[in-house]
Formats: C-alpha cells, structure tokens, sequence
C-alpha cells in the first residue's frame, strides 16, 4: 500500500550504495538526521463533473495534489492523491493520513540520535520542506529571507540542498510518464488512479534500472499554492540546533560560505 507506507528511513545525508551513484550523489546533501523529503504537485485535469471552484488552482487551471514524502534514493514513501487543486500545501499536508501521524507522533521514525562528530545534543530524525510546511520537532523549514545572518544562510543552503530530492523524483516521474505534461482527460477518479500507477511503477523501475540524472532536470508539475504557517517554539530551537552544528568543525563543508 503506497499510500500509507514509509519505508524504514534512509538518511538524505548518507544513504545505501545503489546503482547509478544516487546515493554518492545524496551524500553530498549533507543533513544528517534527514529521513525525507515532503511536497507537494499540481496534476492538471480537465474540469471535474459538478466541482465548482474547488479544482481551480491558484495558476488558474483545474488540477489535483499530488503530495509526496521521497527519501535519498529517489523513491516514494507515501504519497497521498487527489486533494483539491485550490488546497495549499499546508492544508494537503493537515489532512493527509501523514500529516496527522507526524503531528502526534505516531509515526514509527528512529530514536533521537547525536549529529556526527557529537556527543550532545541527542537530536530527533526529520523531514524537511519549503516555506509552505510549519515548523515542528520533526519537521524542517526554511528560515525567513529577510535579514539573514550567515549561520542562517548556510542552514537554508544546507536544507535546500537535501529537499532536491523531493523535486528530482517529481522530475524522474513527469519525464518518464510524458501523461503527466499535459491535462489528463480522464473521469477524476481514473486520472487518480493513474497517477498512483506511475508512482508504483517509479518505485518498480527505479528498483530495477536505476537512475538517469538529465530524467530529473525539469518537467511541467507546478507546486501548491505556498501560504505561510507558523511553527512551534521547539521545532524553533531544533533549528537552531542544526544551525549551529552545520557552523561548527564537525558539520561545516568547506566551500558552504562560497556558495551562499
């Protein structure tokens, strides 16, 4: 059941030797603790049967969400399909079955651990997302663009560097199921079908034939409309927490303060 399935974690930062070098490519990402990636894809459709305005997205086309949790090899680990395109991010992710087990800790993710080189704090395992997902114990988020002092830069840099992984499955995907650059002209509950199928068969061949890296370089899926949502103060101090250790000799990469 791929909806409803996460996959014992594989670190974004350090995952299994597999074929093609996806997970020498992961390494570089850098975030340890990092168990996935989360976001969130408009599918385009034509308009459903008696919907109103309920699939017009905010690009002003008829879609639904495909929401999506990725870990550092390229696979799914859950996926939830068919939420309203007018939904944003946040709210698909409030009422996914994934959503609501992260919020009350039900989800079975690995014990608190220390970060490399470390022997305190003992820190929880984490997602991480864009600006659309609220900030929680296990869930990270960009820092605000505005006024940004360096610690804070390299952690954005650090936490966008492993969400890419999110958005080069989407790529994989829509390249390799062309359906998906178009509208789907389908009944609604067919077009959802298919869209599970391609991500099960991802996942199959992925398994069978790897990975090609220019598969992933671009494709037409459109995020979710991205309406802030506030965090908590203890994912704030979590944050923190990763902001010092990717400043300090056990976590900083040599060419970060270059590449922010």
């Amino acid at each position: 059941n791929l909806r409803c399935h996460l996959a014992c974690p594989s670190c974004c930062c350090d995952g299994p030797t597999t074929k093609g070098g996806v997970a020498e490519n992961c390494k570089s990402c850098n975030f340890p603790n990092c168990v996935g990636a989360i976001d969130g894809k408009h599918i385009r459709v034509k308009k459903p049967i008696s919907s109103g305005s309920q699939f017009f997205n905010y690009k002003k086309y008829f879609s639904f969400v495909l929401f999506a949790v990725c870990d550092a090899n390229y696979y799914f680990r859950y996926i939830d399909v068919g939420s309203y395109g007018s939904s944003s991010d946040s709210a698909v992710f409030g009422h996914s079955d994934f959503g609501q087990m992260l919020i009350t800790y039900a989800l079975d993710l690995p014990g608190n651990t220390t970060l490399p080189g470390t022997t305190y704090p003992a820190m929880p395992n984490v997602f991480v997302g864009d600006e659309a997902f609220a900030l929680g114990e296990h869930m990270m988020r960009l820092y605000s663009s505005w006024g940004l002092f360096i610690a804070r830069r390299v952690f954005n840099y650090s936490l966008t560097r492993a969400r890419r992984v999110v958005e080069c499955v989407f790529g994989i995907l829509a390249n390799r199921w062309r359906f998906l650059h178009s509208s789907i002209h389908l009944k609604l509950e067919t077009a959802i079908s298919a869209v599970k199928t391609a991500c099960a068969l991802h996942n199959f061949v992925r398994e069978r034939e790897g990975y090609n890296f220019e598969d992933s370089l671009s494709h037409s899926l459109e995020s979710p409309n991205q309406s802030g949502v506030r965090g908590n103060r203890h994912g704030a101090a979590v944050r923190d927490h990763f902001t010092a250790y990717f400043m300090s000799p056990q976590g900083e990469l040599p060419w970060q303060l270059e590449a922010i």
